[in-house]
């Protein structure tokens, strides 16, 4: 059987590179704001150099600013009324300069690792402390795991739309060893850079995709 797959991934690209140059025209030219949040913390962590290599591909197409949760410590949440429903709300000031930083966006991208089979603490804890700053905005999702963080990723599907937030319908799961595959200036090694179905070339899709929903939605997330 022959394989016609590559109509159909050509017949996107190119509605995504015609999407893209549509919605600058119709903004003005104004660059896209993309965060990459690094969603863990913890000493040895991997997911800062997935996000630096993440954050390489992203400035090709948007501005990027890598958002790292250890710049933001915050409390865990345990507010009495839901932000979202708390119009008199008075944020801790260490969760109000996140929300501050956060609401300068157009759209995000999550880098997470897996936990037992779920997100970090700290990323949830970042996603449910949001009221309306996510609000119509994109998130297009990478996770490192051994499972390639699948189930990290299954995790933010459910709670991200709890803050409003659309996730693209694209991931990325990266399965091989970061430290083996991504150098210290974030960079992928060559042989898994070359492959033409390999984590680059994913990449590259999801970053396009998360830029035009970005571009599609900028008028509902002001």
């Amino acid at each position: 059987m022959k394989d016609y797959s590559w109509i159909y991934f050509t017949k996107y690209s190119n509605f995504i590179m015609l999407f893209t140059i549509q919605s600058i025209l119709q903004t003005g030219g104004n660059m896209t704001k993309i965060a990459i949040i690094i969603g863990s913390t913890r000493e040895g962590r991997m997911t800062d150099k997935l996000a630096t290599w993440a954050a390489k591909e992203v400035a090709n197409k948007a501005e990027v600013e890598v958002l790292d949760l250890r710049d933001y410590p915050m409390p865990f949440f345990d507010e009495t009324i839901s932000p979202r429903y708390n119009p008199e709300r008075q944020a801790d000031p260490a969760i109000q300069k996140w929300l501050d930083k956060v609401a300068e966006f157009d759209g995000f991208m999550v880098v997470t690792p897996e936990y037992n089979r779920t997100t970090s603490a700290v990323l949830k804890n970042a996603i449910d402390v949001l009221d309306y700053q996510m609000d119509n905005k994109p998130v297009a999702l990478v996770a490192h795991g051994s499972s390639g963080g699948a189930q990290a990723v299954a995790s933010l599907r459910m709670a991200l739309p709890g803050v409003g937030a659309v996730t693209v319908p694209q991931a990325l799961f990266f399965t091989d060893r970061i430290g083996e595959a991504i150098d210290d200036d974030g960079i992928l090694t060559a042989e898994l850079a070359d492959n033409p179905y390999g984590h680059q070339a994913n990449l590259a899709t999801l970053t396009d995709t998360l830029v035009a929903y970005a571009e599609a939605l900028s008028s509902l997330s002001k």
